[in-house]
């Protein structure tokens, strides 16, 4: 029995560093991915970076772009609440009594917060703006919708997770389930839901910035502008402005934890209130010309034109179309395992220092005089490397190397080492310290309290993470292909512009087909996890 799990273990290792190796072998020539000049100008934007532009009329942009971003994320979210918390508690089945009634509410609603979290928002975004037009309405539904499923589905999972005594003991007590819900359930999953609520909003100014290249306003838009221009010292202006807002953000939603959570509660429901007062009063977009009959008709003119599957000009009917669309998701598939291959590695290598415990000598029980320093440069990098969106990334990367997957891999791994560093070096921070304590009474060096006490407590929840991360990326890979980074995305972006649009819903269900696999794989993987 022992043995068998020994070779489960040496199996878990054995397997993801032949398919990394894989990955990486198979992603293209990497002695020929650095295009001309791309050594100078990476030379020139680092160089940038020392140097932003804080000129008075570049600060005054960057403020406004900001604003915009906030506001698009806040109205986008907002609606997005909206629709989770319905949503959310009718998948849970929490108000129905039989097994008939609550299993079709859960399947029928859990279904439906799927598809709606299944398609990125920028994709959402773009059908909206080709669909009706461009409006303000078309990131805000955009962010709405695909965030409205990502938290109706958390919101669903915290619900079934209440407790069941205090439940029980009020319906025994005669309590109907609207009072048991309001009584029992919410004082409950409440805290946990604004608690993700945050780490959301995060998510959603990063979603709000590349919705400029739907040509909607905001920092992404300025950033994206002033790279067209070569302008690299206004570029960075705007990413630090980024960067600031992420900030932010962060301390506010640890804010929120704590003794300042009713303030924080009543900043953020007036935020929401002066965002969409800004939407309706200086960005003078109007609800009524968005679900208008022009635009309807505009709508199912499009929606015809995408479900037209069988016409005689339908991509599915084309074998070149069918045999590139298969190889362009293979190249997706590649460019994931890629990405999250490479942001697991790079965090790996630098996690355990990144842990606060670490840096004051708690987990090693050793403490260097570099330990606070290292601690602060690596939280730093975090913070960057995840503030800035993965299509920012790539869109500074394509100036570097040539278009590609080691391009859109590069993108997404810079992005998703922020992300999988905050998460796993929190993991470390939160572990139990007695067996470590224990194995340095027996005399244990640094190295082996590391390989013998901190990585097999923190391991399996690194894997989950990290498989949670990659569904993410699976999901974004479509994203950075509109700037070159190659697979679905790109080909995606000129089915657009071409209007080719029975091509666009070929890429589309393969691109949800990628989605839907990455899921069932990563439950499978997960379970597998837990019995070892």
């Amino acid at each position: 029995m022992k043995n068998k799990k020994i070779i489960k273990k040496i199996m878990f290792l054995i397997i993801p560093i032949s398919i990394f190796l894989w990955s990486l072998i198979s992603a293209g020539n990497w002695n020929e991915v650095i295009h001309s000049g791309g050594v100078h100008t990476l030379k020139e934007i680092i160089k940038a970076s020392l140097y932003p532009d804080f000129s008075k009329e570049i600060l005054k942009l960057a403020i406004v772009s900001s604003i915009k971003t906030i506001v698009y994320a806040m109205t986008g979210l907002s609606l997005a609440l909206f629709f989770a918390f319905i949503l959310g508690t009718l998948a849970s089945g929490i108000f129905f009594d039989t097994k008939f009634y609550k299993f079709f509410s859960i399947g029928s609603f859990r279904s439906l917060l799927s598809c709606m979290r299944a398609i990125h928002e920028l994709i959402w975004a773009w059908f909206f703006v080709a669909a009706i037009g461009l409006s303000p309405f078309a990131a805000i539904f955009a962010i709405a919708i695909s965030y409205g499923g990502t938290l109706g589905k958390i919101f669903s999972d915290l619900l079934n997770d209440v407790p069941k005594k205090p439940l029980e003991a009020l319906k025994t007590n005669g309590a109907s389930n609207i009072q048991i819900f309001i009584y029992g359930y919410l004082p409950v999953a409440i805290p946990n839901m604004v608690s993700y609520t945050m780490y959301r909003l995060e998510c959603a100014v990063r979603s709000s910035t590349i919705m400029s290249f739907v040509g909607l306003g905001g920092l992404g838009y300025q950033i994206h502008l002033s790279l067209n221009d070569l302008e690299y010292n206004e570029v960075w202006t705007y990413i630090y402005f980024l960067v600031g807002l992420v900030i932010l953000i962060e301390i506010w939603s640890n804010k929120i934890r704590g003794k300042f959570s009713h303030i924080s509660n009543g900043l953020f429901l007036l935020m929401i209130i002066i965002s969409w007062y800004f939407i309706f009063n200086f960005e003078k977009a109007n609800l009524g010309e968005f679900f208008s009959s022009k635009s309807m008709f505009y709508g199912k003119q499009f929606l015809r034109k995408l479900t037209n599957v069988f016409g005689e000009d339908s991509a599915f009917r084309d074998p070149k179309i069918l045999k590139n669309t298969f190889y362009l998701t293979w190249d997706t598939l590649k460019m994931s395992i890629l990405a999250i291959s490479l942001s697991t590695i790079s965090m790996i290598l630098v996690v355990i220092p990144a842990a606060k415990n670490a840096s004051t000598g708690e987990l090693t029980l050793k403490k260097k005089w570099y330990s606070k320093i290292l601690f602060l440069f690596i939280r730093g990098a975090y913070i960057f490397s995840r503030a800035i969106p993965e299509l920012i990334w790539a869109t500074l990367i394509v100036f570097i190397l040539k278009p590609g997957i080691i391009t859109g891999a590069l993108a997404l791994a810079l992005h998703n080492f922020g992300i999988l560093g905050k998460l796993c070096s929190e993991v470390i921070e939160d572990m139990d310290l007695k067996p470590i304590r224990n194995l340095s009474s027996s005399g244990a060096t640094t190295s082996q309290l590391l390989i013998y006490g901190v990585f097999p407590a923190v391991i399996p929840k690194f894997i989950t993470y990290i498989l949670y991360r990659w569904e993410v990326i699976i999901r974004t890979t479509i994203v950075v292909g509109f700037v070159g980074a190659g697979g679905l995305g790109q080909q995606f972006k000129l089915s657009m512009s071409f209007f080719r649009y029975t091509e666009i819903t070929l890429l589309l269900l393969c691109y949800l087909f990628l989605v839907a696999t990455a899921e069932i794989i990563c439950i499978f993987l997960r379970r597998a996890v837990s019995r070892i």
